[in-house]
C-alpha cells in the first residue's frame, strides 16, 4: 500500500514540497503515505471528519482548534500540499537551521511561525486579538468541568492583565510574543518526524 502511495506522488512534487517546508524526501513520503489513508474519500484531499478519526486529535481537548488550523478560511478541504504546510509548524528547528537565517523567506517552522500558529488557535475569531471570551472558550476547552467558570474567568483576567500592555482589554500577537518570550517554543511545538 506504502509504494501505490507513494508513486501517487510526482518527484517535482516532492521536490517543492522539500523546498516550502523542509521535510525530507522520506518524510514527506511517509507522510503522504499517512495522509493517503486517512483519506477516506479518496479524492485526494481530508475533510474535518478524516481529522476527527486520528487517535490524538480525538482525545485532545484542542484537537478541533488544531484541525481547523489546517483548513484555509471558507474551505472543507486539505490537500497534501496544504497538509504539508501546516504540519511543517511542527518541524523541529535543527541547530544548523537557527544559524542560516539567510534566506528571503522565513521557514514555516520558525519561532515567529510557531508562535503565529499557537496565536491563532486562541483567535477563534481571526480578528488579531484574544480577548477575555476567546481566551476563556479555549481555556474551557483545554480543562473542561475541573476548574469553576469563576476560577477561570480569574485566570483569563489574569493573563489578559499580565499580557495587555496597550490597555485595549485583549492580547495582541505582539503582546502575545512578548509573554511567551522565554518560553522554548521551538521545542514545545515540535513534533519528531521520522527520517
Amino acid at each position: 500500500m506504502g509504494s501505490r502511495a507513494s508513486s501517487l506522488l510526482r518527484e517535482e512534487d516532492i521536490e517543492e514540497i522539500k523546498k516550502e517546508t523542509g521535510f525530507s524526501h522520506s518524510q514527506i513520503t511517509r507522510l503522504y503515505s499517512r495522509f493517503h489513508s486517512l483519506d477516506k474519500g479518496e479524492n485526494g484531499a481530508l475533510s474535518r471528519e478524516d481529522f476527527q478519526r486520528i487517535p490524538e486529535l480525538a482525545i485532545n481537548p484542542l484537537g478541533d482548534r488544531i484541525i481547523n488550523a489546517f483548513f484555509p478560511e471558507g474551505e472543507d478541504q486539505v490537500n497534501f500540499r496544504g497538509f504539508m504546510r501546516t504540519l511543517a509548524h511542527f518541524r523541529p528547528v535543527e541547530d544548523n537551521e537557527k544559524s542560516k537565517g539567510h534566506d528571503a523567506s522565513e521557514p514555516l517552522n520558525s519561532r515567529n511561525n510557531k508562535l503565529l500558529f499557537a496565536f491563532r488557535l486562541y483567535d477563534l475569531d481571526r480578528d488579531d486579538k484574544i480577548s477575555r471570551d476567546e481566551l476563556l472558550q479555549v481555556l474551557r476547552m483545554m480543562v473542561g468541568v475541573n476548574i469553576s467558570d469563576e476560577q477561570l474567568g480569574s485566570i483569563a483576567d489574569r493573563t489578559i492583565q499580565e499580557a495587555d500592555t496597550n490597555g485595549d482589554m485583549s492580547i495582541s500577537f505582539s503582546e502575545f510574543i512578548k509573554v511567551l518570550e522565554k518560553v522554548d517554543v521551538e521545542q514545545k511545538m515540535s513534533i519528531r518526524f521520522l527520517h
